[in-house]
C-alpha cells in the first residue's frame, strides 16, 4: 500500500536550475533522474516531512517545468508502508509507459528493506504489482536487511543500496546489502518477475549472495551487459578496496570473469569505493568512484574480461584531485558517441559543488569539455551541493540531479549543454 500528501510544483530560475519541492517537506533530496519516452524528466527523491522520511517522485517537462498532468500538481510523496519512513532512490521509465521507482523503507531506527513501486503515467499505483503497487523485498532469513544510514546523505557513499535495472524481459534486478553484525557485511542481488514476485528461477533461490574472499561486501551499482550479463560494483573490507562481479542469466558467478569472476583494486595503495560502472560499445567497462585518505574522484578502464586494460593509465585507476578538496564520482552514463560522463562534487561544507565531467571512450579527460581539464566545478548557492545523478536528453542536453543545503536540503535539477 502506498500512502501519499500533497506535493508542490517545481521552480525554473534562467541560471539552469530547476527546484524541486514538496508541499510541507523540511527538506529534499534528489537521488536519480532519468527521461522517459516523451522527454520528460522523472526525479526520485527522499523528501523530509513533520512525521519523517517520505519518497517523492516528480515529472518535469523537458525544460524543466512542472508536468501538472502526473500525480498532485507534477509530484507526489509517499510511504511504503503507512507509518513507516522511506526514501525514495531510483527510477525507470519502462516501454509502456509504467514508472518503476526503487527504494527503501525503513523497518526500524536502524534497519532497511529494498523496495519497488510501479506507477502508471499519471502518477496512479499499479494495483497489479505487488501489494496494490508496492513490493517490499523480503528474503528468506531477514537476508535482505540492511542498515539505515542515519547520519550520510544521499550521494555520500554509505550502507544503503536501492539501485535497480530492469532487465530486456522486464524481470527486475535489484540490490540489498546485509548486515549481520558490525564487522560482517554481505551484498545481494536480487531478480523479480515483471509483477515483483521473487523470481525463483534465478540461482534457484531468487538471489544470489556477493562475496568475495570471505570479506565484508557492499555493493552499489548494477549494470546490465549487451549481452544479458550482469556486473555489480561497491568494495570490500575496510580498509576498502573496489570491487566488480560479473553475474551470468542464471544468477551464477561468472568464473571467466577476472579472477573467478571477482576484481578487486586499491587505488595507488590508497582505499577505493566504486559508485557507478557504465559499458562502452565494444563492451569495456568504465568504472567511476571514489578513493580514500585522500579522497579524490576515481576512474578504471577494465576490459571486457575483467581484467584493468594496461593501456589506460598503466592498468591503475586514474586519481582526480579537484583543487585541495576532497572529491567523488557518484554517477555515470555513456553518451552516444562513446564517450563517457562523470558527475559528483567535492566534499566538504561551503567547499562542497556540484562537479561533472567528459571521458574519453578509453576513460581519459576530454580536455575539449571545461577549462580545457575535462571537468567543471558548480556552486549553486552558499552551502553544501552534492550532484547523485544524471541523465543526456535527446538534444544532448545534460541534466544532473542533486541537492542543495541552504538552510535545509533542497531537490534540485541543473542542466548543462553538451
Amino acid at each position: 500500500m502506498i500512502t501519499s500528501t500533497s506535493s508542490a510544483l517545481d521552480q525554473v530560475d534562467s541560471q539552469g536550475k530547476a527546484w524541486v519541492d514538496f508541499t510541507g517537506s523540511l527538506w529534499s533530496l534528489a537521488n536519480d533522474v532519468t527521461v522517459d519516452a516523451q522527454g520528460r524528466l522523472l526525479v526520485a527523491a527522499k523528501v523530509g516531512l513533520d512525521h519523517g522520511c517520505h519518497f517523492g517522485l516528480a515529472r518535469l517537462h523537458p525544460d524543466g517545468s512542472p508536468d501538472l498532468s502526473f500525480g498532485t500538481h507534477g509530484s507526489l510523496v509517499g510511504q511504503f508502508e503507512p507509518g513507516r519512513e522511506s526514501t525514495g532512490g531510483k527510477v525507470h521509465a519502462l516501454a509502456d509507459g509504467r514508472i518503476l521507482l526503487s527504494g527503501l523503507v525503513y523497518e526500524s531506527p536502524h534497519r532497511s528493506l529494498p523496495t519497488l513501486a510501479l506507477f502508471d503515467q499519471q502518477g496512479r499505483p499499479d494495483l497489479a504489482f505487488g501489494d496494490h503497487g508496492v513490493q517490499v523485498v523480503r528474503l528468506p532469513g531477514n537476508l535482505s536487511l540492511g542498515l539505515r544510514d542515519a547520519w550520510l546523505p544521499p550521494g555520500v557513499p554509505g550502507a544503503e543500496a536501492c539501485d535497480v535495472q530492469v532487465q530486456a524481459d522486464g524481470r527486475i534486478l535489484l540490490l540489498a546489502n546485509h548486515h549481520y553484525e558490525f564487522a560482517d557485511h554481505v551484498g545481494i542481488l536480487i531478480r523479480l518477475e515483471p509483477n515483483g514476485r521473487l523470481d525463483t528461477s534465478f540461482n534457484g533461490r531468487g538471489f544470489v549472495m556477493v562475496r568475495h574472499l570471505l570479506l565484508n561486501t557492499w555493493l552499489s551499482s548494477i549494470l546490465v551487459q549487451q549481452d544479458g550479463s550482469i556486473v555489480v560494483a561497491g568494495s570490500i573490507d575496510l580498509p576498502q578496496e573496489g570491487l566488480l562481479a560479473r553475474i551470468d542469466k542464471d544468477g551464477h558467478l561468472d568464473s571467466s570473469f577476472a579472477e573467478h569472476g571477482f576484481l578487486s583494486f586499491s587505488a595507488q595503495g590508497r582505499s577505493a569505493q566504486l559508485s557507478r560502472v557504465v559499458e562502452h560499445p565494444d563492451g569495456h567497462l568504465l568504472c567511476f568512484g571514489s578513493s580514500r585518505d585522500p579522497m579524490h574522484c576515481l576512474s578504471l578502464n577494465v576490459r571486457h574480461d575483467g581484467h584493468p586494460d594496461t593501456r589506460y593509465n598503466g592498468g591503475q585507476a586514474r586519481l582526480t584531485q579537484i583543487a585541495q578538496t576532497p572529491s567523488q564520482w557518484t554517477a555515470a552514463a555513456t553518451c552516444a558517441d562513446g564517450r563517457a560522463l562523470s558527475v559528483g562534487a567535492t566534499i566538504g561544507g561551503v567547499e562542497a559543488d556540484f562537479l561533472i565531467a567528459r571521458h574519453l571512450a578509453d576513460g581519459r579527460p576530454d580536455v575539449d569539455f571545461g577549462e580545457g581539464n575535462g571537468w567543471v566545478r558548480t556552486r549553486l548557492g552558499r552551502s553544501l551541493d552534492t550532484a547523485t545523478s544524471l541523465v543526456v536528453q535527446a538534444d544532448e542536453g545534460i541534466v544532473v540531479g542533486g541537492y542543495s543545503l541552504d538552510g535545509h536540503y533542497r531537490a534540485v535539477l541543473v542542466r548543462y549543454r553538451g
